[in-house]
Parts: C-alpha cells; sequence; structure tokens
C-alpha cells in the first residue's frame, strides 16, 4: 500500500514539472523582449543583402527580410524591422540593445562589435560605370580625373579606399545619393554589391556593371556580442533555412536566381 502510494505521489510530481519548450528556451535567449528585432539595410537597389522600400507599403522588403520572417515564425514571436543605411551602422548600435539579429557581409573589422555565423550567399562586389564612360575594366578606374563612389560603412568601401591611387573617391552616408549621381553621370563609377549594382544599372539606362569582381565574401548572420545562446540558435537557424530550401526561396522570389546558396 506503501509502495502504491509513493509511486502515485512521485508521479503527482513529474506531471506538476512543466515541460521543457525549446521554442521559448530559445525566444528567451533570441528576443528577450518578446519580439524579434531585426537590423536590415535600406538602399536604393535591391541584393541578395540590400533591402528596398516597397513602393506600395514603404517598408523595407528582399532577401534578408525573409529570413527575418522565418527566424521570427520559427520563434513563434512578433517581427520588428530595425532599418540602418550601411552594415556598419548596424554592427556599430550592436552594444545599444537595438537589435537582436541580422546579416551582413563578412568583414573582420565588425567582429569587434558582432559575433559572425555562418554565410547564407556569396557576396561579391564591382563598379557600375556611368552612360558614356570609356571604362571597360576594372583598371580604367584609377585614373586621374575619374570621380568614383561608394557607401559609407562597408567591406567594399574599405576594399575601394585600399585600392584606389589616383581616382577621386567619396564616400556617401546615403546609397541613393550616389545612386543619384551615377545617374546623372556626376560620378564615373560606383561601387557595391554585384547584386545591387545589377538592379541599379537595369533603373539608369546606359550605365553598365563590369564584368571583375573586386571582392568576394560571404554575407552572413550576426548577433551582438558576446551573446553565445543567441549565435548558437542563429547558426543553427540558418543552417536549416539551407538545407530547407527557405534561403533558395528567398532568393528566388527576390529576382536572385543565379546567387547560389552558400554551402
Amino acid at each position: 500500500m506503501l509502495r502504491h502510494s509513493l509511486i502515485a505521489a512521485l508521479g503527482f510530481v513529474f506531471l506538476t514539472i512543466p515541460a521543457f519548450d525549446a521554442k521559448a528556451e530559445g525566444a528567451l535567449d533570441v528576443a528577450p523582449t518578446g519580439t524579434l528585432r531585426v537590423a536590415v539595410a535600406v538602399g536604393p537597389a535591391a541584393s541578395a543583402f540590400w533591402t528596398t522600400r516597397d513602393p506600395a507599403t514603404g517598408k523595407p522588403r528582399g532577401v534578408t527580410v525573409e529570413l527575418a520572417k522565418a527566424a521570427a515564425d520559427k520563434l513563434h514571436v512578433p517581427l520588428q524591422l530595425v532599418e540602418y543605411q550601411s552594415s556598419d551602422e548596424i554592427a556599430a548600435a550592436s552594444s545599444k540593445d537595438l537589435w537582436d539579429l541580422s546579416f551582413m557581409p563578412a568583414d573582420v573589422k565588425r567582429e569587434q562589435f558582432v559575433d559572425q555565423g555562418p554565410a547564407y550567399v556569396a557576396y561579391m562586389s564591382g563598379y557600375l560605370v556611368r552612360a558614356g564612360s570609356d571604362i571597360r575594366v576594372v583598371a580604367d578606374v584609377d585614373r586621374a580625373g575619374m570621380r568614383v563612389g561608394c557607401i559609407e560603412g562597408t567591406s567594399t568601401s574599405r576594399t575601394v579606399e585600399r585600392s584606389l591611387k589616383q581616382a577621386k573617391l567619396t564616400k556617401f552616408m546615403k546609397p541613393e545619393e550616389a545612386a543619384e549621381l551615377i545617374g546623372k553621370g556626376q560620378l564615373d563609377a560606383l561601387a557595391m554589391g554585384m547584386g545591387a549594382l545589377e538592379d541599379l544599372s537595369r533603373k539608369l539606362p546606359g550605365t553598365k556593371v563590369l564584368d571583375e569582381v573586386i571582392q568576394s565574401t560571404g554575407v552572413v548572420v550576426v548577433v551582438p556580442k558576446g551573446k553565445v545562446a543567441a549565435k548558437a540558435w542563429a547558426a543553427h537557424f540558418l543552417d536549416e533555412a539551407k538545407a530547407d530550401g527557405t534561403v533558395r526561396r528567398a532568393l528566388d522570389g527576390n529576382g536572385f536566381t543565379s546567387d547560389k546558396v552558400a554551402p
């Protein structure tokens, strides 16, 4: 009788202990406010990294937005997009508790601010040249009198700054300003990611994207520095997103059908 009572009591104890909820635990680690805040870079042209504004809603749209939605769905929490003008701006805000998760081209400089996870796509940068330009190859860009633009706070801007010796380089805080100037012929070349340049070239008749790549890296998932559990969750999420086709659908749905998913 005593034995049966003891078993019954133990059974009651086990039944009253809440089951471990992995999703709730993950949500607490990654989105402690109860909302997943994903930082995105908004610019004038889309790429596997850059988002653009939906003309109907004014909200960001693009590959990283689709990945942000998938992450929030996985955690079963609402999504909030936090907008910035460059990767460096996102990284610099990481210590201010303004965002929980983001995506950006891998870059050594940013490792002091963020912890980087795996890449979901290769990211290559190059040059867009103005309509009527005599620039045919990358070597033609670095000449006296050439006006070259790049976006402040990007890994591409640092690559271009190191490589140019004679051309005049201007860094733009707002990508839209650079796009407007090259469209008007007031810049000879603009350095950005290839995807964004190809999108921009379609909007600016006569401009051309050079074939040569000036920088190649991967677009990685990142979390603010020191968030160990969040980094582990983000890495697992992205690996799953690559394996189950989420990344492929995000790329294809935004027109980047030729971009290859990173292994």
